[in-house]
């Protein structure tokens, strides 16, 4: 008898023990949500342009050996940090259209390149001719906007990720930012 009564004791702590579970209890209704937020303004991702700029008369400079015709533009929010992680874009305006640098060109009967050197609050704007003779000059009437999208968001997780800004039109890079032309 001892023996039923043991294994009877054992047998209901078994039954009693399985039926038993983290999950039992009483669950509480879940809170209503809240109401929806206001729509937030169209944001530019962080992205910083500049206005319309003139630059300073060029002057004769030889850089890595090309002798070409400079002049600089002052860009103040032009971190280390954009210079070593973000994009840097810069256009030329005049009377034909709007480019994106570098841009090449045949301009006082010689092709040439006009292309953008970014330091920190700084872009030089340098022309070159590229036969190495002489030089073209960057005349002040010309119009210079820059575009400085910082960096910071992994490649695979951004959602631009698979843009080519230097690829993409001024226009397209404007539509892209909302930024106004």
């Amino acid at each position: 008898m001892k023996i039923l009564k043991t294994i009877l004791t054992l047998f209901s702590i078994v039954v009693f023990t399985a039926s038993c579970s983290s999950d039992d209890g009483v669950d509480g209704t879940n809170g209503v949500d809240g109401q929806q937020g206001a729509p937030g303004a169209t944001g530019t991702a962080n992205v910083i342009y500049s206005a319309w700029l003139t630059a300073p008369t060029a002057v004769a400079e030889t850089v890595d050996g090309t002798s070409g015709m400079s002049t600089t533009i002052n860009a103040p929010e032009l971190s280390e940090d954009i210079l070593a992680k973000g994009t840097i874009l810069v256009y030329v305006s005049f009377g034909s259209g709007t480019f994106t640098l570098p841009y090449t060109s045949t301009a006082g009967g010689f092709v040439n390149t006009i292309t953008a050197i970014s330091t920190a609050k700084k872009i030089k704007l340098f022309r070159f001719r590229h036969d190495g003779g002489g030089t073209v000059n960057l005349p002040t009437s010309l119009s210079w906007r820059y575009v400085l999208i910082p960096g910071g968001v992994a490649a695979a997780t951004a959602k631009t990720a698979k843009l080519d800004y230097a690829k993409m039109s001024y226009e397209e890079v404007c539509a892209h930012f909302n930024i106004q032309p």
